[in-house]
């Protein structure tokens, strides 16, 4: 249908994003039957998969075991691969668990795999812009791509942008950063291949201090690279360098990213020099990988029906509407003058992120998930890692289909419902269960 010179088609869902958070929410939904339709303004999935190539997956094994869902799904296929396109290691960081390196185009092309098969629509290159709203509901969503002006009317929308612009427009009260301004910080990078582990680790020091120290002291290294993100890649011999930070960047405003872009680019190719000239072990390195733009860690924060504390995940909760298990440190990049990876619950155990805090208080067909989670500075430090991320999505995607079979708005979600539904799909340390219980099969 076309009314106005704008293609107009009624959908189920509509999915804001290809993120992990929307990669998740997506076929979760599709899965449950429903008409599915997912908006990336990229040409790709993955979020900061594609703009930090080579970032691994945190937070994926909370106590050291799996959060399952689709993250675990999505895993298990890499893992099951020859040779194998993923694998389970500890990370080298303070307080952080086990993690998993991936090779990052396999598991790109596998979650294209996934939304295929889960028979999701896919609109990439297209740029959603604002909410058409009926009476405190939204109508339709705008959008545009190289055609011109398309829109869709869902029956319901989960936005996982990121930055929650269209949650914003949509009416819903937000607070950016850490509710004074101050934003984490933004961050470019890239690999290295050819790189001799054996020597680049030998030092004993996970952030290269001593190094740094010199690099700054010489002025060929920004003041803000006092500790060094390196991590082995998925392949040998290539180092993941995860360093440069650019601070004070509102993530909202396009010419600041832009800018930091550029200034991110130049401190890699800067750092990189360095870990060549003054590391051992990078003498025969090459820089490759190097990111499009910055990776975003933080912006909008949008208003859920809960608000998470850090000291409700500092009593390691578990929310009767929780969806996902986690155990993450306080990982605070920068809002400040450093990083932080202090630990928020005890060695043992871990919290869950309740649904009620991807729900917004208003607007009855409207969903988010992300790093749009509606948390306080110190929770969102932790809940941020892209499996909670995924696991976010799965129950927004999830939540749609009961909000639609039971004909109520997503407030009314059944807490209990969305939880034995998630537990079905093989989501684990939810809903009094165990993180190392067997999951039941996905029906």
């Amino acid at each position: 249908m076309e009314t106005g010179g704008v293609r107009r088609i009624a959908v189920d869902v509509a999915v804001i994003g290809g993120g992990t958070a929307g990669f998740g929410a997506a076929v979760a939904a599709a899965r449950m039957g429903l008409d599915t339709h997912l908006f990336e303004a990229s040409s790709k999935v993955g979020g900061v998969m594609a703009f930090c190539p080579g970032m691994p997956w945190g937070a994926a094994y909370p106590c050291d075991a799996s959060i399952g869902g689709l993250m675990e799904e999505l895993a298990g296929r890499l893992y099951a691969m020859t040779p194998p396109a993923a694998e389970k290691r500890p990370c080298t960081l303070e307080n952080f668990g086990a993690e998993i390196q991936y090779d990052h185009d396999i598991a790109t092309l596998t979650m294209f795999e996934m939304l295929e098969e889960a028979g999701v629509h896919l609109h990439l290159n297209a740029t959603v812009t604002v909410p058409d709203m009926n009476a405190g509901r939204v109508a339709a969503v705008n959008y545009v791509d190289r055609h011109g002006a398309g829109a869709v009317e869902p029956l319901i929308v989960i936005d996982c942008s990121g930055d929650g612009d269209f949650s914003a427009k949509s009416g819903v009260p937000f607070t950016l950063g850490d509710g004074q301004g101050n934003m984490m910080g933004v961050t470019v990078s890239f690999m290295m291949t050819h790189a001799n582990w054996s020597r680049v680790f030998a030092e004993g020091d996970p952030y290269f201090r001593e190094f740094a120290a010199k690099g700054i002291a010489e002025g060929r290294l920004h003041p803000d690279l006092r500790q060094l993100y390196l991590m082995k890649g998925f392949y040998p011999d290539t180092v993941f360098c995860n360093s440069v930070v650019i601070r004070g960047v509102n993530g909202t405003d396009p010419a600041e990213v832009s800018a930091a872009a550029q200034e991110g680019r130049r401190r890699c190719h800067e750092l990189s020099r360095f870990l060549r000239s003054d590391i051992p072990g990078f003498e025969s390195a090459r820089m490759t990988m190097l990111g499009p733009t910055v990776g975003v860690r933080e912006t909008r924060k949008l208003e859920g029906m809960h608000r998470i504390t850090g000291a409700e995940l500092a009593q390691a909760t578990k929310f009767i509407d929780g969806i996902v298990a986690c155990d993450n440190p306080i990982d605070d990049v920068m809002r400040g003058s450093d990083m932080t990876h202090d630990a928020i619950v005890g060695e043992g155990t871990y919290y869950t992120i309740p649904f009620r805090a991807l729900v917004p208080k208003s607007v009855p067909n409207l969903m988010f998930a992300g790093r749009i989670v509606s948390a306080d500075p110190t929770a969102f430090a932790s809940v941020r890692g892209m499996p909670q991320c995924m696991a976010m999505g799965q129950a927004t995607g999830t939540a749609a289909a009961i909000a639609l079979d039971h004909g109520v708005p997503v407030q009314d979600v059944d807490a209990g419902e969305l939880i034995e539904a998630l537990q079905r799909q093989g989501v684990r340390g939810i809903g009094g269960q165990s993180l190392h219980e067997p999951t039941r099969a996905r029906a």
